[in-house]
């Protein structure tokens, strides 16, 4: 399987810290946040990666290079302008093959095992599903979630009697699901999404373990000073 980390935004958000250094290569736990990504997945045994830029893209590929340093093979896919998720996607799409592929949001944090992204496809063909998403609790910031996990798996749009969870920024997905999206041209993930949600394609999981969505400066701290707690901990 082959994983792709979209790095493309702007970090508005985090300016004046984004100003200079792309928002995947600010430090938490004394890492790069990208390099936490990339680490996790050769653990994993994903060691082919599609990293899409934009913003100061040159300083992303200047620090990790080829990947060979980490243990895995790095290629890019750089944008003139951020083409927000579906676009990077879909520009991307001849490197990422025929075969479902794992993307991950460059700026969140999260203690999710990649390796088990292997069942998640067995079950998205049992399903003959296109999408799979790693949905989280709903955090302080975005209490009224994004979409509903019924009880059988199946993503929904939302449903009355069942709250509400918030996409993580993590999923696995068939190449079709973006065949219908121009390359090299802005377009949103959530409306694929969602339509493909109108045909119970889309399945997913709670996952409950550590997640964190670093879209401000105060965040990147806080996750900062737990990780090198947790980091003190264990030497």
């Amino acid at each position: 399987m082959k994983a792709m980390i979209l790095a493309a935004g702007r970090g508005e958000r985090m300016r004046p810290l984004t100003d200079t250094v792309p928002k995947p290569l600010l430090s938490v736990g004394g890492k790069p946040l990208i390099v936490w990504h990339i680490l996790k997945l050769r653990q994993a045994g994903i060691t082919e990666i599609i990293i899409n830029h934009a913003w100061l893209g040159e300083k992303i590929e200047r620090e990790l290079s080829t990947g060979e340093k980490f243990g895995v093979k790095i290629q890019y896919s750089p944008e003139q302008t951020a083409l927000e998720t579906a676009g990077g996607i879909a520009t991307a799409l001849p490197k990422l093959g025929s075969d479902p592929f794992l993307v991950m949001n460059g700026d969140v944090w999260c203690d999710w095992n990649p390796a088990s992204a292997g069942n998640v496809v067995e079950r998205m063909n049992r399903h003959q599903a296109s999408a799979w998403l790693l949905l989280v609790p709903n955090p302080s910031h975005h209490p009224q979630g994004d979409f509903t996990l019924n009880k059988d798996g199946v993503v929904s749009d939302g449903q009355l009697d069942r709250p509400k969870l918030t996409f993580s920024g993590i999923g696995i997905y068939q190449p079709s699901l973006f065949a219908s999206t121009v390359p090299e041209h802005p377009a949103k993930l959530a409306p694929l999404l969602r339509s493909a949600m109108a045909s119970r394609s889309v399945i997913g999981e709670e996952y409950e373990g550590t997640w964190v969505d670093i879209g401000t400066p105060e965040r990147l701290q806080a996750l900062d000073q737990a990780l090198n707690l947790r980091r003190q901990a264990t030497n």
